[in-house]
């Protein structure tokens, strides 16, 4: 990996005003410094990043999906490149909320950081489990609960819980468990987004993340196998940047007045103002972080550039141009 793609803590510090100065977001019920996130399951569970960039200046780090209990994930391999990305099949590997509190957490609140928690379970009740351990066991920089509904569910209802609208909003009422506001990050694989978007908006939900990995397979042709342990798995990266644009339109044309965090294939600010200019109010950056660990804070700076160039003062101006 080239040095040149890391960022410094000086150049950080010479870029501090710059990141400030269109103001924050208001995005589902929290106050954000910066519309610029790490999107779910890229950036560890703890201050990973903080060895390359003050983290503190993002709008929030969303940690990797938690559950009630440790879960060690799918067998290997895991990861794989894709022409325009990458696949995985992690199967959401951690360590579980009470030991995340425990030896996770701290490292982020000494940094400052804004922290958005991502949860996940197999039933309503495993869902409910994880928020439940998540109440007032918290410091005021866990800012608001993700529910990650892209899981399979095991409660005799086959499939997964984000193409259920009725299952989903189960989850999320259940979810209000936690006192935090409450995100649904929805999964791209159903035609019935906006109608499940509408169900958990109902349930209780601030906000909804849009969107989670594309299902997909690679096959090694010399082998004949998957080239991922569990088979096939999820898309994601600069592939699937107009399926999340395609996504938080048509979700924000249907429902303008729900929130919405913008989430796929953002890899610089163009993408990031794309997708907000779709309806987001404030954005992600995921995959683009495994080749630079500073993308989410370069995604911002390039933004404001953006932004300062284009003429804006606010990014509310931004988004009432889509």
């Amino acid at each position: 990996m080239s040095g040149r793609r890391f960022r410094s803590r000086r150049w950080v510090r010479q870029h501090a005003s710059s990141l400030s100065s269109l103001g924050g977001v208001e995005i589902g019920g929290v106050q954000l410094a910066s519309p610029v996130m790490t999107a779910s399951g890229t950036a560890g569970h703890a201050n990973e990043l903080g060895s390359y960039f003050d983290t503190s200046l993002l709008g929030a780090m969303v940690v990797k999906s938690l559950s009630a209990q440790p879960w060690a994930g799918n067998a290997s391999p895991r990861v794989h490149p894709t022409p325009a990305g990458m696949i995985n099949a992690v199967g959401l590997q951690g360590p579980g909320v009470h030991a995340w509190l425990k030896d996770d957490l701290p490292a982020l609140v000494a940094a400052g950081v804004r922290v958005v928690v991502s949860v996940w379970g197999r039933s309503v009740d495993e869902y409910a489990e994880a928020a439940r351990m998540l109440a007032d066991a918290v410091p005021s920089q866990v800012v608001a609960l993700e529910v990650n509904l892209s899981c399979p569910n095991l409660e005799g209802r086959r499939g997964i819980f984000a193409h259920d609208a009725e299952l989903s909003a189960e989850v999320v009422a259940a979810c209000s468990v936690a006192r935090l506001p409450m995100w649904a990050k929805l999964s791209p694989n159903t035609d019935r987004v906006v109608e499940v978007a509408g169900a958990v908006r109902e349930a209780g939900a601030a906000a909804v993340t849009l969107i989670n990995t594309a299902l997909g397979m690679v096959i090694d042709v010399e082998t004949g196998e998957p080239a991922l342990g569990n088979g096939g798995g999820g898309l994601s990266g600069a592939a699937i940047h107009p399926i999340a644009v395609r996504t938080v339109h048509d979700v924000h044309q249907a429902i303008p007045q729900l929130d919405i965090i913008g989430v796929g294939g953002v890899r610089n600010g163009v993408d990031a103002i794309e997708l907000m200019m779709a309806g987001a109010k404030a954005v992600q950056v995921g995959t683009a972080t495994f080749a630079d660990p500073c993308a989410s804070i370069r995604v911002a700076d390039e933004m404001v550039a953006w932004m300062q160039s284009h003429g804006h003062t606010s990014w509310r101006e931004l988004r009432a141009r889509g």
